[in-house]
């Protein structure tokens, strides 16, 4: 039960504070230790594709069970002070390893520069969220990159953390938010992470396996339920999920392209290198600045109906 209610709780404590930049966020901490260990790797093991990669399994392995031991230290700690420390303590965490907020809130900045026509300001906004160059783009480019981070993120920034919170309490959602982070810093097909990042991202796609196509389908649920276009959600997920070097990036930014009638993906610069992508959906219209918000509606939709079913199975399972 302490597990149900840190959850529930850790969600609405998300929609009303988000992430604070004040407060210290383990997600900052597990960066300065990527940062540490990645230049510690490079230093000591040889510099050859398989030096490199044996220092990215290295990392790949010790910061997730570093998050899992820590974590798991301080609620055993706090649980002999009090459950209600405990209690507090996964609650906060819980918070912190959610992004609903935080994700509305930033690309609604993005909405708010376009809506006043300021496209400068609109493309630092999106900087902040994406991790394209964003320098070069157009309002329409901008919207999309917005509208691809608000659908993918609602993946590994509510669903996943979510179901593992329900699942294993704060310490194994961190543990998830470590995994995704590493896969964000070093998981580059680039000449710096190719070897590198391969063992972050290999295991972050694992992570994300499941999750990312719950996901999806309460994606397309939420669509329905905010009026947006449910049957298209689900015949472009069906038809465009694979479209992505990614196994489950695709899979909420097709359900996200077919509920707004929109083309996501498609080519994109990133460090100044172009990469070609497959396109997501049908381009039925082009995309427009309220699209921003119609996606927001759908992550705030389908986040709650994520927690009540999520709460609801965790319930059963403990009072059988």
């Amino acid at each position: 039960m302490l597990i149900l209610c840190a959850a529930v709780g850790g969600f609405f404590l998300d929609l009303l504070f988000g992430d604070p930049a004040w407060l210290p966020h383990p997600v900052v901490w597990m960066g300065k230790y990527i940062t540490w260990a990645e230049g510690r790797l490079r230093a000591r093991l040889p510099k050859t594709p398989e030096g490199e990669r044996r220092g990215g399994v290295i990392l790949a392995v010790s910061l997730p069970l570093l998050t899992l031991f820590i974590t798991l230290g301080v609620c055993r700690l706090a649980r002999a002070i009090h459950p209600l420390l405990e209690l507090a303590v996964q609650t906060f965490w819980g918070a912190q390893a959610l992004a609903v907020k935080g994700l509305a809130s930033e690309s609604g900045n993005v909405y708010r520069a376009l809506a006043a026509q300021d496209l400068d300001g609109a493309r630092r906004a999106v900087a902040r969220i994406v991790g394209r160059d964003t320098q070069e783009l157009s309002a329409e480019g901008v919207t999309k990159a917005a509208v691809e981070t608000v659908a993918e993120n609602f993946s590994d920034g509510v669903a996943a953390p979510m179901l593992y919170l329900l699942l294993g309490g704060a310490p194994l959602a961190l543990t998830y938010k470590a995994v995704n982070t590493m896969d964000s810093m070093v998981g580059y097909r680039n000449e710096r992470y190719l070897h590198f990042g391969r063992a972050a991202a290999k295991l972050d796609d694992a992570a994300n396996y499941l999750p990312s196509r719950v996901a999806a389908l309460f994606w397309i649920a939420a669509a329905a339920l905010t009026g947006q276009d449910g049957r298209g959600a689900w015949r472009i997920w069906r038809r465009d999920r694979r479209n992505h070097a990614s196994p489950n990036s695709a899979q909420t930014e097709s359900a996200c392209a077919g509920a707004l009638g929109i083309q996501l993906g498609g080519p994109a610069s990133y460090f100044g290198k172009r990469y070609e992508k497959p396109t997501i959906g049908d381009a039925l219209r082009p995309a427009q600045p309220e699209d921003i918000r119609k996606a927001n509606r759908m992550l705030y939709a389908g986040s709650v109906l994520l927690l009540l079913c999520g709460a609801a199975a965790r319930y059963l399972m403990t009072t059988r």
